[in-house]
């Protein structure tokens, strides 16, 4: 074997050697701590940090794998695990820590009410390479916040409060907290943030709409704002981010550390990537019809289960067309949603997007395409 060759070999090795000393909690702790972007004109040189969002049904590690080819985040959140009683943390959400294929950190996130059962979990689950534990506050799912788990808990703020002191004296790891803005309203904001503010927590993500609010427009970014300048953990902003530009504008706006993103990246897997290339001054680079095409192809070979029903692949399949559609055009949308077979699925996603042409893959002005949410918890 020629020198130079093993000389490279040997550097890969180490490079691998060295990643694997590093836990993924210390590599998450040393990105989240470090400078956030300024307000400002310093914010159009340094870069945030970028996280992709916990989705139901859809951060899976399929979904990470792919992602991870187009740019990906900085770091990863996993679907969140129900907690309840004598739960123990689902196979299918470990395997997105156990198998992680993207050589970023992952954040394993906990839903529930169970104080006792939380912090069962949470010890669990630190057994394993996380990044972080992640307390979800913010699921506007009526069969989860009915149970007061999720964003139903932003209504028993003395629950919080208790929830976080326990978990914060459970997690050795970095402790983070995803929340909305309030169940009912916004000014219940005034009340939540002295709460995050009393415990030790490591990062706070705030998606800045209400429980009740779902995903329609009205994002309070002046709120997400406020969390940024009044704690002392960094603060993620969340909700509604579709562009490069944008990003930047609402990172020089708010003061944050970084961008969670959920939807825009599900339409636009380029996004953390073109964002990077924003903050860098570089030309953004936009992928073709045929990169689209591309990444659905990806999408379907690995979000597709052989045994599944043709019709059920489909449907499932149809779960991403309705953001990525967002990005293509209504007549694609139209058609898409009207498809029930493989053959057909595919003719309409070549008849839109087999050319060269670039796309930007931005929603309309007034699309707010909502997530699907949980039918059962």
């Amino acid at each position: 074997m020629p020198a130079a060759k093993t000389r490279i070999i040997r550097v890969f090795q180490s490079i691998r050697l060295n990643y694997a000393r590093v836990k993924p909690s210390e590599t998450f702790s040393a990105l989240i701590r470090a400078p956030a972007p300024a307000r400002g004109a310093e914010a159009a040189w340094r870069s945030p940090v970028l996280a992709l969002a916990p989705m139901q049904d859809v951060t899976t590690l399929q979904f990470m794998r792919v992602i991870a080819r187009y740019g990906g985040p900085d770091v990863y959140w996993t679907e969140y695990f129900r907690i309840h009683g004598d739960s123990k943390p689902e196979k299918w959400i470990l395997d997105s820590i156990t198998q992680n294929p993207t050589g970023k950190p992952v954040v394993a996130q906990l839903i529930g009410n169970d104080l006792p059962a939380l912090v069962r979990n949470a010890k669990l689950l630190q057994k394993y390479p996380v990044a972080a534990i992640d307390l979800n506050l913010g699921c506007p799912a009526p069969i989860v916040y009915r149970k007061c788990a999720g964003g139903g808990l932003l209504r028993e703020p003395e629950k919080i409060d208790a929830i976080l002191g326990a978990l914060r004296d459970a997690v050795t790891v970095p402790f983070t907290v995803k929340t909305r803005i309030g169940f009912q309203s916004a000014e219940e904001f005034d009340e939540l943030l002295p709460i995050f503010a009393k415990h030790p927590i490591d990062l706070l993500t705030v998606h800045a709409r209400t429980v009740k609010q779902m995903y329609r427009p009205g994002v309070r970014y002046d709120l997400i704002a406020r969390a940024a300048g009044e704690l002392k953990c960094p603060v993620l902003a969340n909700g509604n981010v579709h562009s490069a530009a944008q990003a930047q504008q609402l990172i020089a706006e708010t003061g944050v550390r970084g961008l969670m993103i959920g939807r825009g990246a599900i339409r636009n897997p380029w996004l953390f990537d073109q964002i990077r290339q924003q903050f860098r001054g570089e030309k953004i680079l936009l992928p073709t019809g045929r990169d689209v095409l591309a990444y659905v192809r990806e999408l379907w070979d690995n979000e597709i289960t052989p045994s599944v029903p043709e019709s059920a692949q489909v449907q499932r399949m149809k779960k991403f067309m309705n953001f990525i559609g967002e990005g293509i055009g209504e007549k694609f949308l139209f058609e898409i949603r009207r498809v029930a077979a493989t053959a057909d699925f595919f003719r309409v996603c070549e008849c839109y997007l087999d050319h060269d042409q670039p796309l930007k893959l931005e929603p309309p002005p007034v699309s707010e395409t909502p997530l699907a949410l949980p039918t059962k918890f």
